[in-house]
């Protein structure tokens, strides 16, 4: 596992960051906040806490641009549902390993357990990173470092998102967010057999999310799925993410039965053996 000890080692660790991410830095002691977490900061002030701020933005914009560019035909709704997949913490922490981002994250010993910290602390890192290049070298140079990670992104989000089918979404979102394959159990089913309604919930890793009613199995489950995805959604809006990926649909009851058929990661962290100095970044000018 690397470790930075001294400014010279902490050099060499940025130009190899430089080469993985394919951009040279005008500002390198940017770069250097970019990649402090607060733990290994001698100061909030010099994390890369305001940078993650920035960056989500930065993100949302180039991600905005991006959908409305290449979807036309979208109406907005469906571009906000694409929107809410391709940012979200998950999907900013795939991107983070696909630049090798883990062997550069500057975070102190009490986030180093056994060399692995949570993926969150990577996704973060990454949005940091983001506003760092935005501010180093303006949107283009964000725009021309993002889109060849988002690309793939958006083109499985697209995929899932066209079909309008709230299990899929949660498949595709649960897999990601939780590493798990949603279940769907049957809580309640009433009525005559021939005309019977059926109470169902989604199950994802053991935890059960709010049931919902159904004139049939499927349309019960894609409702059960649908409230799933609006619970997660929202947790993600509370870290600070888009919030809503589907419409708001009144929750379905034996008594008004409708169709509703349309529509951690863990890495690797560089550990920082010194207390922090005064530039901040976990390591000693020497």
């Amino acid at each position: 596992m690397p470790e930075v000890n001294n400014f010279a080692e902490l050099e060499v660790l940025l130009d190899k960051c430089q080469a993985a991410l394919n951009y040279r830095f005008r500002d390198i002691e940017l770069l250097a906040m970019c990649l402090t977490h607060a733990s290994s900061a001698r100061t909030r002030l010099h994390s890369n806490e305001r940078l993650e701020f920035f960056g989500d933005a930065v993100l949302g914009l180039v991600v905005c641009e991006a959908l409305y560019q290449r979807f036309p035909e979208a109406a907005e709704g469906e571009l906000t549902r694409i929107k809410s997949i391709v940012v979200s913490r998950a999907t900013c922490a795939t991107m983070a390993s696909r630049v090798r981002l883990e062997e550069f994250v500057l975070v102190g010993k009490g986030l180093d357990h056994g060399g692995h910290i949570p993926s969150s602390i990577l996704a973060g890192t990454f949005e940091g990173l983001i506003a760092g290049i935005y501010l180093d070298g303006g949107l283009e140079a964000a725009r021309s470092f993002l889109m060849p990670l988002l690309n793939p992104e958006i083109e499985s989000s697209a995929g899932t998102l066209h079909t309008q089918n709230f299990k899929s979404l949660l498949q595709h979102i649960a897999q990601k967010k939780l590493g798990s394959t949603p279940m769907y159990r049957v809580l309640d089913e009433r009525g005559p057999d021939h005309s019977k309604v059926f109470h169902i919930s989604a199950v994802v890793a053991g935890r059960v999310f709010p049931a919902a009613w159904g004139s049939n199995k499927k349309e019960a489950e894609q409702t059960a799925a649908q409230h799933a995805l609006e619970e997660l959604l929202g947790e993600d809006a509370a870290e600070g993410q888009p919030a809503s990926i589907v419409g708001d649909t009144a929750t379905a009851n034996p008594e008004n039965i409708h169709s509703s058929e349309s529509a951690d990661t863990e890495v690797c962290a560089v550990a920082i053996t010194d207390a922090p100095e005064p530039f901040g970044y976990g390591v000693e000018n020497s």
